[in-house]
This record gives structure tokens, C-alpha cells and sequence, in this order.
């Protein structure tokens, strides 16, 4: 069509008119798109309650929990013997704790200082043997020792309760400096033995994000951990100074 725009026109019929009109594509109405009938989902009436809700969060929480925990970077876990490596008894009977634990208490062991597996056995043994044939524990009272040398020996271990503080064994972790150290402190690498222990614990779901660290002689009549190592662990994270 000579002088037609560069769009197309479109002829049709004027009823009203009855004469031709040219007419925009682009001026004509949209068409009507068809709605999709949206699904739905109906649960049987006993899903549909607050207690299902509630469960259903506590998983979403705990996906998400995960997830996180997948992003964190792995803790340097310490060196440990087993109790079986150190040639420790069977416990005579096994209490299970609720985990992640709450609580760690730092004792001492007022026996001689060790390094190495053979003088660090030694030691392990003969109180493992006083504190169930003497003091008629299930086993040796703490869940972990660690020698001057940093290596960690297993008590109970991980979620086992110990008898090393009343009152917070069922709900504590026990740790103990093999030594005296009411005017000394242990070697940097048992220092540093203790502080991966811990972070490795956090890391393996075993201790509470937030424990709180405590001394034995906090809670219940002992000077344990002595007074040098007690200063020290004050500088420590998760201290609690009034538990």
C-alpha cells in the first residue's frame, strides 16, 4: 500500500460504518490468556495440627543446622590414645549422657608428670585400677587425660558419664593434666592439647556450642586444677566465672 507506514496495516470491516478502516495491529486488544487452575495440596485432617507444625520446623531448623555445619572448616583434632592403646580395663558399667554436654571441668590428677606412652600407661593404669577397686568407680573418673608431652589419653570418653565432679557428671565432661600444677602450668603442648580437645569436641557435635568451661574447685571442695592452671584457664574461651 503506497505511503503505508513500516508497520503493517490490517484492513477490515466497519459494521458500524460500512466503509473499510485500517487499523494497528499493535492498537488491537491482547488476547485473553487462559488461567491455570493452581494445584492444591490437601492433607489428611491429622496432619493438620500444631503438633505436625512443629515438627516440621524442628526439621527445617535442623537442615539448616546442618548446612552450616557442612561450611565450617574442619577443627584440628589432638592425638588420642585409646584406653584400649593404653592398656586400660573395661569400664563395669556404662552411662550414656545426652549430647552435645553442657559443661567441661579441668581437674588435675596430683600424681607425677608424664611424656610418652609407656610412663603415661603407667600412671593411667594404677588409677584406673585405685579409683575402681578403691573408690569403687565404674571406671577411671575422667572422660580425658593428657600427658605433658600433648598427647590425650581416653577415659570414659565421648558421652560416657565419669565421676570426676559431683554434680556434673551426668551433664559435664571431665578433663585432666596428668600432674600437679598448683605452681606450675602444664606444657604449652598439653595447653594446646587441651584447647584443640575442646574445639574438636564443638566440631563433632559432642560439646554444646556455648559450653561453659569451669574448674573442678569451682564446684565442689578440691583445689583441682591448682591454683596456676586455674589462673590460667580463666583466660580461656567460654569461662565461666560464677557457674
Amino acid at each position: 500500500m503506497v505511503g503505508s507506514p513500516p508497520w503493517l496495516w490490517g484492513i477490515v470491516s466497519s459494521r458500524k460504518l460500512g466503509s473499510l478502516a485500517l487499523i494497528n495491529p499493535a492498537d488491537r486488544p491482547p488476547r485473553a490468556v487462559p488461567i491455570q487452575p493452581q494445584l492444591k495440596i490437601m492433607l489428611p485432617a491429622r496432619f493438620r495440627t500444631p503438633l505436625f507444625a512443629a515438627i516440621v520446623v524442628m526439621l527445617l531448623v535442623a537442615l539448616v543446622s546442618a548446612g552450616k555445619s557442612r561450611h565450617r572448616s574442619p577443627a584440628k583434632c589432638p592425638t588420642i590414645k585409646l584406653k584400649r592403646q593404653w592398656g586400660g580395663k573395661p569400664s563395669l558399667g556404662l552411662h550414656y549422657q545426652v549430647r552435645p554436654i553442657r559443661y567441661v571441668v579441668i581437674h588435675h590428677t596430683v600424681t607425677g608428670e608424664c611424656s610418652g606412652l609407656v610412663k603415661c600407661a603407667e600412671i593411667l593404669q594404677n588409677m584406673q585400677a585405685y579409683h575402681q577397686n578403691e573408690l569403687d568407680y565404674n571406671d577411671i573418673s575422667y572422660n580425658f587425660l593428657i600427658g605433658n608431652d600433648g598427647i590425650v589419653y581416653e577415659g570414659t570418653g565421648w558421652g560416657l558419664r565419669g565421676a570426676h565432679t559431683y554434680g556434673y557428671n551426668g551433664n559435664g565432661t571431665g578433663i585432666a593434666f596428668i600432674g600437679n600444677f598448683v605452681d606450675k602450668l602444664p606444657t604449652d603442648a598439653a595447653l594446646q592439647a587441651a584447647k584443640d580437645l575442646l574445639a574438636c569436641g564443638v566440631q563433632q557435635g559432642e560439646l554444646s556450642e556455648d559450653y561453659a568451661l569451669i574448674a573442678g574447685s569451682q564446684v565442689i571442695s578440691t583445689q583441682s586444677p591448682g591454683l596456676t592452671l586455674y589462673n590460667e584457664i580463666q583466660e580461656w574461651p567460654h569461662w565461666l566465672s560464677n557457674p
